[in-house]
């Protein structure tokens, strides 16, 4: 068996536990996040006091090794990753939509351009409402990203790779 096939069992497996068992899995998840935080600050921590030749390496990893030893309490203890990290992309997403669309809007010459601008301001302000609404519903998160993990996995499983099927048709 390929890994291909290995990797759509797993995620056909983590999506239906996402997907029916949101709460559980999803705190779960949460808690493994924080804890590879914790991991990974506590490493960068050490660099930076070890490694003293450059000031501003070590400064700089002390400081990613603070911020990630925070960002890792915080997961494991008091907040559920899931919908936090999948609201910041989002929010990220659609506040980068809406300054195209006003760029474009203000900028580009032409109404093409003009509509295109105002559908992606409109698409941006439309996501950033979207996630302010699943930032409140960590179960809705862990539902949908169970379900991507399931269509995922059975695309794994059905296909495998696309570097197999460019080989097959060369």
């Amino acid at each position: 068996m390929n890994t291909e096939k290995i990797m759509g069992v797993l995620f056909i497996i983590l999506g239906l536990l996402l997907v029916f068992y949101p709460i559980v899995s999803s705190a779960f998840l949460s808690i493994l996040i924080g804890f590879s935080l914790v991991c990974f600050g506590m490493s960068a921590l050490g660099m930076g006091i070890v490694f003293s030749e450059s000031p501003m390496f070590r400064y700089s990893s002390i400081m990613i090794g603070i911020i990630s030893l925070i960002f890792g309490i915080i997961f494991m203890f008091f907040l559920n990753a899931l919908p936090f990290l999948f609201s910041l992309q989002f929010f990220i997403i659609g506040f980068l939509m809406m300054f195209y669309g006003i760029l474009g809007i203000a900028y580009l010459a032409g109404a093409a351009y003009k509509l295109l601008s105002v559908t992606g301001l409109i698409v941006g302000i439309v996501i950033v409402a979207l996630t302010l609404f699943l930032a409140s519903q960590p179960i809705i998160i862990a539902v949908i990203i169970g379900a991507f993990l399931i269509i995922d996995g059975v695309c794994l499983l059905v296909v495998g790779s696309s570097e197999s099927l460019i080989e097959k048709y060369e």
